[in-house]
């Protein structure tokens, strides 16, 4: 599996008796092999995780999150690499998430990190660029041991050069695999029957190698996610100011690595700095965490204007973050045990990490996404002709007309129809579509200007939400968990 370190497979930093239980509960459940990775390359962030693996002497695999910027060199990546094998770990690997390494570079950064270290080197690149194939080959020929690979019919674009083709290539040659390629072939065949059942769900940018990624230095995940960010936001006409405002927010912030979570945070805030006209006018939770030292060490330089316009005079931790997060699991256990969701050890844990989604998991309530034929009322697997593609929808008074393409959830679009409805003075509105996280005050309660309110989350990652006036809140709209549209009026304070 992989593993973000002390932010396991969440978008923040968990306490380490979460780590510990976490780590413990996975290898109880099969996991063999942990490819352990922290975002901004902290290993102070891996260091929990690692020796925590190599108690249970499974596989540890130290990661090192490649990438291309001003403060990151070969010689840097090979030290990490170096310490990495010092903690105890079995093999490193070189995580290309963006597709950037190039042939040449890919075969320079081998054979400088084999200079250091005596543990296998596994190379993992997507097929973003289209250069994957040959930086596989390079790196081979300078000495790598594992290539990752994946099987054909979920191959290329945004995923691994395929396995089948990649052990052809080197048929016959010293680094022959010893695979069996009429056995890959017959697996190959068996996923190309169970990609078709998905293949509606594949967007066009993950699928087909783009060399966006280098011009715009983002990773293609990325490109697409802002692609249905934006379009859930009506502001798809602001993806070139986006795009341009990326390498802009990412030099601000240290040049950290574009992987989980610091793409989320990243991109998020250059959408924020766009659509709301001003740079750092609204800032994440995340991105205030970042900027006071709770993710880690940056790479580089932070730049200190926007962190004094984002944080003020607040604490910038210096050392390990793990160290300023308390004991959680005993809190957490007293809160589940109230809710009703505790039935095996392993549901604490899921709690820990997804509390917004884990209780109406947990009690049963969740139900399985699947596509619904509105005149029969039955699930089904694709769109079918007897489907309609246009509707006429009433929201709260407003009549849209809705068409809608063939492929899933895709809407081409939206016609409104009537007028919205006037905003009432002292409105609290939504910053932007996504989901209320947590309704901060009640109906009564006294607020001054600037207070928070609310919290809401998009794109994953969590907004504020202040009070634009100082009065009293006369009425509540939403409730925790509801999906809000932008401008949406949350609350009403006079």
């Amino acid at each position: 599996m992989l593993l973000r370190g002390q932010n396991l497979v969440g978008y923040r930093h968990y306490a380490d008796d979460v780590a510990k239980e976490f780590i413990r509960l996975a290898v109880k459940n099969g996991i063999d092999v942990f490819r352990i990775f922290d975002a901004l390359n902290d290993i102070r962030n891996m260091e929990l995780a690692i020796a925590e693996c190599r108690k249970y002497k499974v596989h540890v695999q130290g990661t090192i999150c490649y990438t291309i910027s001003p403060v990151h060199t070969e010689e840097g990546f090979a030290d990490m690499a170096h310490q990495l094998e010092n903690l105890g770990c079995d093999s490193i690997c070189i995580k290309d998430m963006a597709g950037f390494i190039s042939p040449p570079a890919a075969a320079s950064l081998i054979k400088t990190i084999k200079k250091k270290v005596r543990i296998p080197v596994d190379l993992h690149s997507h097929c973003s660029s289209g250069m994957a194939p040959m930086s596989y080959q390079a790196a081979a020929e300078a000495g790598v041991d594992i290539l990752d690979t994946a099987f054909s019919p979920f191959a290329w674009g945004t995923s691994q050069p395929p396995t089948e083709s990649v052990v052809a290539a080197f048929k016959g040659t010293l680094y022959d695999c010893g695979l069996d390629l009429e056995l890959l072939y017959e697996i190959g065949e068996d996923f190309a029957a169970i990609a078709g059942k998905y293949r509606m769900l594949f967007t066009a940018e993950a699928t087909r190698p783009s060399i966006s990624v280098l011009l715009h230095q983002i990773p293609g995940g990325m490109y697409s996610n802002f692609i249905s960010q934006l379009r859930e936001q009506n502001a798809l006409d602001k993806i070139g100011e986006v795009l341009a405002e990326v390498p802009r927010v990412r030099a601000d912030l240290g040049y950290p690595p574009l992987v989980t979570p610091t793409s989320q945070i990243v991109g998020i805030q250059a959408v924020l700095n766009v659509l709301n006209g001003e740079r750092y006018k609204k800032v994440t939770k995340e991105v205030k965490d970042y900027l006071q030292g709770y993710y880690g060490r940056p790479p580089g330089e932070v730049n200190e204007e926007v962190r004094k316009m984002v944080i003020g005079d607040s604490e910038v931790i210096t050392g390990r973050p793990g160290d300023h997060i308390a004991p959680e699991l005993e809190k957490l256990k007293d809160e589940a045990h109230k809710l009703g969701i505790l039935h095996r050890e392993e549901d604490l844990v899921t709690y820990a990490l997804y509390p917004q989604v884990a209780v109406k998991f947990l009690k049963g309530e969740a139900k399985e996404e699947a596509l619904i034929n509105p005149i029969t009322q039955t699930a089904t697997s694709q769109p079918s002709a007897d489907i309609p593609t246009e509707f006429s929808v009433d929201v709260d008074g407003e009549v849209f007309n809705v068409k809608i393409s063939p492929v899933l959830g895709t809407t081409v679009e939206v016609e409104k129809k009537a007028k919205p409805r006037e905003i009432p003075k002292g409105a609290v509105l939504a910053p932007m579509q996504g989901m209320v996280l947590t309704v901060k005050v009640k109906v009564g309660d006294k607020v001054k200007e600037g207070d928070i309110v609310l919290v809401t989350e998009a794109m994953k990652m969590q907004s504020d939400v202040h009070s634009p006036i100082s009065g009293t809140v006369k009425e509540l709209l939403v409730y925790n968990g509801e999906i809000v549209n932008k401008d949406d009026v949350l609350m009403v304070i006079e």
